[in-house]
């Protein structure tokens, strides 16, 4: 095959991924999915599972239970206890989930990469004045979920959860295909941003899960709502939860990306570069030397 017919053959092939998963009605599909998941008849269940397992490969070895009474079940599946080892080194901030490292680096002010070429602010995905100012010229590092990996979150660091807030919204893909054709596709779609005030130097960083297509539910333990796309309650949500570090946070219903936002003065890790897996509980942001 020659380049040009590859480039073409791949650019059918991304035209066509992107028409699938977001020329569709995009809500509506995301609620049926959330009512499909949840069927615990093995007529619905074992072939839904099935399929999961073909296209997405998740690693069931390594889960606490094999066999799923649902799918939703398996999406959210538990790991067995030691799996996931968390750094100790409490200059260290871990990564709070599995994931594909997405755009990452210095916030340029207020801007931040969605992926090469596309950009968005600050102030368009968090809304919040306070918190623009707070990671201005900060760091920042976006971590994707794939279908078939451990869709759990946990505390990068020991601290308390201080506030939540909740912003419903779209569900687009947050692949890459649609990271490159849909322009500040994070402050379009369903997010929570998640503060977090670290128990070491006191300082904030913030969490902001993003939902994508077929994952517009985000559960937190610590809070006694699930945060979804018929959710009606209040959008500010006023906490005090003590986590440690590694301590899981809660999960999403399917997979989608984590955005996570330190103040100017942390560090990304040397070794972290977009496009590279990595683990929950590896290392991910320094923070400040003095500390």
């Amino acid at each position: 095959m020659s380049l040009k017919s590859l480039v073409r053959a791949i650019v059918v092939q991304e035209d066509l991924n992107f028409f699938i998963t977001n020329r569709i009605p995009r809500v509506a599909v995301t609620l049926w999915m959330n009512w499909w998941s949840r069927i615990r008849n093995p007529l619905v269940s074992v072939p839904s599972i099935a399929l999961m397992r073909f296209f997405a490969r998740p690693n069931i070895s390594e889960s606490a239970e094999t066999k799923f009474q649902s799918l939703h079940d398996c999406f959210i599946r538990k790991l067995k206890p030691g799996v996931r080892p968390v750094d100790p080194d409490p200059g260290l901030m871990t990564s709070p989930c599995d994931a594909i490292v997405g755009a990452c680096g210095t916030v340029v002010g207020t801007q931040v990469h969605q992926i090469k070429g596309l950009t968005y602010t600050l102030s368009e995905l968090l809304r919040d004045d306070v918190l623009v100012e707070r990671y201005r010229d900060g760091q920042y590092v976006t971590l994707r979920l794939t279908a078939g990996m451990y869709h759990r979150f946990h505390a990068p660091a020991a601290g308390t959860v201080n506030h939540v807030t909740y912003i419903s919204g779209d569900t687009w893909n947050t692949n890459p295909i649609a990271l490159k054709r849909v322009d500040k596709l994070f402050c379009k779609n369903e997010r929570a941003l998640i503060q977090l005030t670290l128990t070491a130097g006191q300082h904030r960083v913030l969490l902001v899960p993003v939902a994508s297509i077929l994952v517009a539910s985000i559960r937190m333990h610590f809070l006694d709502v699930l945060l979804h796309l018929r959710y009606a309650g209040a959008n500010e949500i006023p906490c005090s939860a003590t986590v440690e570090k590694g301590e899981e946070m809660g999960w999403f219903e399917l997979g989608s990306t984590i955005v996570v936002f330190a103040p100017k003065g942390f560090a990304l890790c040397d070794h972290l570069q977009e496009g590279m897996h990595i683990k929950m509980g590896e290392p991910l942001i320094r923070l400040p030397r003095s500390e």
